[in-house]
C-alpha cells in the first residue's frame, strides 16, 4: 500500500477572450456556481471530446454558454496556465477569439447570471481566478499570479 493518495484527475480547459469589435471591451459573465462565491468570468470550460483542440473546445464552449458561434479556425492560443488551487491540477488555455459584438444569451442559467461587454479599463471584480489569469495573457499589465499558479506564453516567432 502506497503512503501517497492517488493523484486527482487533472482538469483541462479553455478560457475564451471575446474582444468587442472596437477592441476596447471584452465579454464577461456573472458566474453563479452553487457552492462558490459569485464572480465574473470569461466563457470557457473543459476539453470534453477525444481529439478536441483548445481552439475547438473554446469555440464549442462559447457556443454552448452564450449562443455565439465563432469558428475554431479563427481562435488563437495565447498561452496556458497551470494551477494547483482546486484540489487537483488545472491546465487552462488562454484562447483569443475573433472580435464580436454578437448578442450573448444565458444558455446555462444554473451557472451564469448574465453576459455583459465591459470596458477593459473597468473590468468587474471579483474575477474568477482562471479568467483573470487568462486575461493576463492578453492585457498589457497582468495582475500578479498567486503561489501555485504558473503561466506560460506561446510565441509566434519560432
Amino acid at each position: 500500500m502506497s503512503p501517497h493518495p492517488a493523484p486527482a484527475t487533472p482538469l483541462i480547459g479553455a478560457g475564451v477572450i471575446v474582444p468587442t469589435l472596437d477592441g476596447r471591451g471584452v465579454l464577461v459573465g456573472r458566474r453563479t456556481v452553487t457552492g462558490e462565491p459569485p464572480t465574473w468570468s470569461l466563457p470557457g470550460g473543459k476539453v470534453d471530446h477525444p481529439g478536441e483542440s483548445f481552439e475547438q473546445a473554446a469555440a464549442r464552449e462559447l457556443a454552448e454558454e452564450t449562443g455565439i458561434q465563432l469558428p475554431a479556425e479563427q481562435m488563437r492560443v495565447l498561452g496556458v496556465i497551470l494551477d494547483h488551487l482546486a484540489d487537483r491540477p488545472r491546465l487552462t488555455a488562454a484562447v483569443l477569439a475573433p472580435p464580436s459584438d454578437a448578442v450573448a444569451e444565458v444558455t446555462e442559467p444554473h451557472a451564469c447570471g448574465g453576459w455583459e461587454r465591459v470596458a477593459l479599463t473597468a473590468l468587474p471584480e471579483p474575477m474568477f481566478g482562471p479568467s483573470a489569469w487568462v486575461l493576463g495573457h492578453w492585457l498589457p499589465d497582468p495582475a500578479p499570479l498567486p503561489p501555485g499558479v504558473f503561466s506560460y506564453r506561446t510565441t509566434s516567432d519560432i
